[in-house]
């Protein structure tokens, strides 16, 4: 039988098969899975973890240091799939119809296969790379990396020296705009920023009416914020995505696409584009997303103070203070307290776009590279710590039909082995080609 690396298919269905939800992850199982796996292929490996269940794998294939050592890294925890509808057992890992199924077959065990499987087989083919590549699997990515990507920052720096770049998620994977096929690479994330706004009013008895309460304004703040977006804030890399996609496009798409540039007209133009305003919205605009709601202690009492926990995420370069002066205007009786600032500094070295836009016209002559930031977070946000620059390229060319935003995360998760293969191919690629 061909080696696995070969069979990477197979590779995500035993994977998959690790039940790695987060939380609590128990990861442990399926580093060591993999461990046995690299071990077997000749790899020495390092096997760290703030605590034996959640652990972390490390490996390294030398090359001739002629450039920097280029880290791979992936996450082996998966998010729930309580009260979700599968069409398939969402661990069972099922090959069907060219799909491999189950949680974590997009975000992220599909991708980690891909990692694993260009390493392994640069190795098996003796392949002498320009510099040393450090393949890291982390735990708890799902949950903010504290037994991961962050243990491994703050304890294990040492295992990084000298890495100035990173392949990772989220990006690479192919999307329709109009008839064209976009491949965004991931050169930047938008950072999380938590904010409790507090609202306080007189209290009083139930049974009386009463205005001017804390409840009525909490009331206004939410309204405010489901009708309304927070200013239109135009990144560079955000103008320079739209550009090409404007610059690749035929009319209509063309001219519209390019009018979301002008503050004036953005939110207009993504409420005429239908779906498509979905890539574009959250990077135009700091997002305060109400998720969880407190107040009052009893039915018939009217609540002096109550207060709603918002999921900031801010564009790169965005203060906190700038966060908090756009909140502000939305309502000005509440209180903002930061609860979570999670600060970092992301890098702007983008010296490796060209060489992966190169290896995805070459996979796919049809297809149109572009930088993008991805809207949610990544560990890429943690490893900028030690001055890595994340490159979001685990690339799929999926079908057109595919809904790949509304696929991960969501019941039915699966990949096409197709995209896999594609996504292996591109990855060893990048090996080739790093530090030419």
């Amino acid at each position: 039988m061909s080696a696995i690396y070969e069979r990477p298919a197979e590779l995500l269905q035993h994977l998959i098969r690790f039940d790695t939800t987060n939380p609590p992850g128990n990861e442990s199982a399926c580093i060591a899975y993999v461990d046995e796996l690299l071990r077997e292929a000749g790899f020495e490996t390092l096997i760290v973890g703030k605590t034996p269940d959640r652990t972390n794998l490390i490996t390294r294939l030398k090359g001739r240091g002629d450039a920097p050592p280029l880290l791979l890294y992936g996450h082996v925890d998966v998010v729930p799939t309580v009260g979700q509808t599968w069409q398939r057992p969402p661990f069972s890992g099922d090959l069907i119809d060219g799909y491999v199924w189950g949680r974590g077959a997009l975000d992220m065990k599909g991708p980690d296969v891909m990692l694993i499987t260009a390493l392994m087989r640069a190795k098996a083919e003796g392949r002498e790379l320009a510099g040393d590549v450090i393949l890291t699997l982390v735990s708890d990515e799902e949950v903010g990396g504290q037994y991961g990507a962050r243990y491994l920052v703050e304890q294990h720096p040492e295992q990084f020296a000298g890495v100035k770049y990173a392949l990772g998620e989220f990006g690479g994977f192919s999307m329709y705009i109009g008839s064209k096929r976009f491949y965004p690479i991931m050169v930047a994330e938008r950072r999380v920023c938590t904010v409790r706004a507090t609202f306080r009013g007189a209290g009083g008895h139930g049974a009386m009416r009463h205005t001017g309460t804390a409840m009525g304004k909490l009331g206004r703040f939410l309204s405010h914020l489901d009708a309304q977006r927070l200013p239109v804030r135009v990144h560079p890399i955000v103008q320079q995505m739209i550009e090409i996609i404007s610059r690749e496009s035929d009319e209509p798409v063309k001219s519209l696409i390019l009018r979301l540039l002008d503050p004036a007209q953005t939110d207009q133009i993504l409420d005429q584009i239908g779906n498509t305003a979905r890539i574009f919205d959250p990077l135009m605009h700091n997002t305060a997303n109400p998720t969880m709601v407190q107040g009052g202690t009893k039915i018939n009492v009217i609540p002096s103070e109550v207060h709603v926990d918002l999921d900031g995420r801010l564009a790169p370069g965005v203060t906190t203070e700038e966060f908090l002066a756009e909140l502000r205007a939305v309502s000005a009786d509440a209180e903002f307290t930061v609860l979570i600032d999670d600060d970092f500094t992301p890098q702007s070295d983008l010296s490796l776009f060209e060489m992966l836009s190169g290896i995805l016209t070459d996979a796919d002559p049809g297809g149109i590279p572009m930088p993008y930031i991805v809207s949610g977070a990544t560990d890429g946000r943690i490893f900028s710590k030690l001055g890595i620059q994340t490159y979001g390229f685990v690339p799929m060319l999926l079908p057109e039909d595919f809904n790949f935003a509304a696929t991960i995360h969501a019941a039915d998760e699966r990949i096409p082995v197709s995209s896999l293969e594609f996504g292996a191919n591109a990855v060893y690629q990048a090996l080739l080609r790093y530090g030419h």
